[in-house]
């Protein structure tokens, strides 16, 4: 409100000040009417005695006739022949000299130019600082949003899928409910919190859900905000920031992204001049310096722990650290549920089921999830949100959206159908290999073709003999066009890729081959090969690696392909099914394993529409091998 009041009153200033300036300039043409005539009719007029005074004002003439009407006319000189014509025809004048510019004329014809040079300046100082409060000369003033107890309305019960993680802080919420529990054994709560984790595990939504739950006001800002184009700003910022946080303890501050300020010192090109660095050292004289600041706790996220710097990082500053990883099936359940509550959902949606078939999602990937949902079933004009909406929802988020109107002549899509139907029947045949959930020739995103295995529970650690059947699966596809179509496409390249990063990642990094043992023969960051003493490896060492590799490679060839030789029953039912109806399902997949009839699709699939004649096939792979 006074905000707006002191906009108001600068606008009405401003139009006081104009409308006094053009006052002044246009004084003289209000002073009254009068009509302009050349200065040979002002003669004329005067010698025939129709004018009664006249005055000579620099070189403009005003005079008034006889009629009492008003003339005006210029002169450049005083003419001295018109003096002796307004004396022998009795009219009475007066000569004044010209009308001196008023004050105000005056200041601003000569600092008009400083001025507009000075707001040019402010406006772009303006757009430099992004229009933050207090205008251009507040480059020292924090921007930390503050959220108190009535904006903050996230607790614990918003937060799911990082259980060890709230019991890590629920410690922190009862010291700023209760300092003195603390404080009278002598204990001290931590003046920083770490939050580390992956992007959209839901650090941010915790540090809000400790506000809320210990009803303090919350500060929020991001580390690139401290850091300006000027050295001094971004310490400025910090103190003003701990200063208003003072004022309103006990509180927490939020600093997100704190790796953009809070990397390692003496890195950078400015040395210890460098204004990054002036912040980070104003930053930790602040959380532990000669001033307390009880009752005010740091709370910072970041997924690049590694870069901070090690100052930070010591007991005092940030001497906590809580790992916000990504959730586990029972974690994304719950996640589900918190995401659920916001829309109408069909009796027949189960999270359990989403959350098997949501392996390696955050926080932030479910709650897409549950929109992208809601979005299908809003275009279907749907009350509820159903199972279906979640199935197409998760297979939009794996493998892309479905390219229905592209163009795939007939042979394209047999060739596809053989390929995926290679990978799938390979996979079902593997003992240690994931479920097979679904196998679709329906283009999406880049391929034409998608084989996609769902694994029963969170992978945590590779093991050898699941890692060698991998590589079996991935060569299911250009085996099945060997032996079903008798020609080889482009489409394995990308599977091939793989299997041979996963083959070479067993041999050089795992310790998995028996002729070569645990010694690690490469490095992961410059991907180069090394020896016990970071030396390049001999030539001979070289080359008993790539003969592992390749004996991996071919290995796990010849079983995929003996596997599909004597199933080529099954291959061709799978085939056929993908040909009728482009898309199968587990339980169609396991039909055609058992030996039986595929059932059809469930109610409401509905196939693309194939446009007539041959069109140009995609220059993209055709498929790809399990996610």
């Amino acid at each position: 409100m006074n905000n707006m009041f002191s906009k108001s009153a600068i606008w009405v200033v401003v139009a006081l000040l104009l409308f006094m300036l053009f006052k002044q300039f246009d004084n003289h043409s209000i002073s009254g009417g009068s009509k302009t005539i050349a200065y040979s009719d002002l003669l004329d007029e005067i010698k025939a005695k129709r004018i009664k005074d006249l005055v000579i004002e620099g070189s403009t003439i005003t005079a008034t006739k006889t009629d009492d009407t008003r003339v005006r006319t210029t002169s450049t000189y005083l003419d001295r022949g018109l003096i002796g014509d307004l004396r022998d025809n009795g009219v009475r004048f007066d000569v004044r000299p010209p009308e001196e510019p008023s004050f105000l004329q005056q200041v601003f014809v000569s600092w008009f130019p400083m001025l507009l040079l000075i707001g040019v300046w402010i406006f772009f100082m303006r757009q430099m600082q992004g229009g933050g409060k207090g205008g251009a000369f507040s480059f020292g003033k924090s921007k930390a949003r503050m959220l108190d107890e009535t904006n903050n309305t996230v607790t614990f019960s918003d937060v799911a899928g990082c259980d060890e993680a709230k019991e890590e802080v629920t410690e922190i919420v009862d010291f700023l409910r209760d300092p003195t529990k603390f404080q009278k054994l002598g204990g001290r709560i931590p003046r920083g919190v770490l939050m580390v984790g992956p992007p959209g595990t839901g650090k941010t939504l915790l540090a809000r859900a400790i506000a809320g739950e210990a009803k303090v006001p919350f500060f929020s800002i991001s580390g690139s905000d401290f850091v300006e184009m000027f050295v001094g700003v971004g310490a400025s910022r910090v103190r003003d920031m701990f200063e208003n946080a003072k004022k309103h303890s006990p509180c927490i501050i939020f600093i997100d992204e704190i790796d953009a300020v809070g990397r390692h010192r003496g890195a950078g090109m400015g040395g210890g001049n460098d204004e990054r660095e002036q912040t980070l050292n104003q930053l930790l004289v602040e959380m532990d310096g000669f001033e307390a600041s009880s009752g005010v706790i740091v709370i910072a996220a970041t997924n690049r722990a590694d870069v901070l710097d090690k100052a930070l990082l010591r007991p005092g500053r940030f001497d906590r650290q809580v790992s916000v990883g990504l959730p586990d099936i029972r974690g994304r359940e719950q996640i589900l549920n918190v995401h659920m509550r916001k829309v109408p959902i069909s009796t027949d949606v189960k999270a359990d089921i989403l959350a098997r078939g949501t392996p390696g999602f955050s926080g932030a990937d479910l709650a897409n999830l549950v929109n992208e949902a809601a979005l299908f079933a809003a275009r279907r004009s749907k009350r509820l949100v159903d199972m279906a909406d979640f199935e197409d929802a998760k297979d939009k988020i794996f493998m892309g959206p479905e390219r229905k109107s592209m163009v795939i002549r007939e042979e394209e899509r047999r060739n596809t159908a053989y390929h995926e139907s290679g990978h799938a029947v390979v996979a079902k045949l593997l003992p240690k290999a994931d479920p097979v959930h679904k196998v679709t020739i329906m283009p999406r995103g880049w391929a034409l073709g998608l084989t996609w295995q769902l694994p029963e529970h969170d992978r945590i650690s590779g093991y050898k003999d699941k890692m060698l059947e991998e590589i079996s699966i991935l060569f299911g596809g250009r085996i099945a066009e060997e032996l079903f179509v008798g020609q080889m496409s482009t489409g394995a390249s990308n599977d091939f890729q793989r299997a041979t990063k996963l083959a070479r990642s067993m041999v050089t990094k795992f310790g998995m081959s028996d002729s070569l043992g645990v010694m690690v023969y490469e490095d992961e960051a410059n991907e180069g090969f090394l020896g016990g003493s970071n030396k390049t490896i001999s030539e001979a060492t070289q080359q008993k690696v790539d003969a592992e590799i390749r004996s991996i490679l071919d290995t796990q060839y010849a079983l995929a392909r003996k596997l599909l030789d004597e199933n080529r029953d099954k291959v061709e039912a799978m085939t056929k099914a993908l040909l009728d109806w482009e898309t199968i399902d587990a339980d169609q997949i396991n039909d055609i394993m058992a030996g039986n009839e595929p059932r059809p699709p469930k109610a409401g699939v509905t196939l693309r529409k194939q446009p007539n004649g041959d069109g140009p096939s995609s220059a993209s792979p055709n498929a790809t091998a399990p996610a």
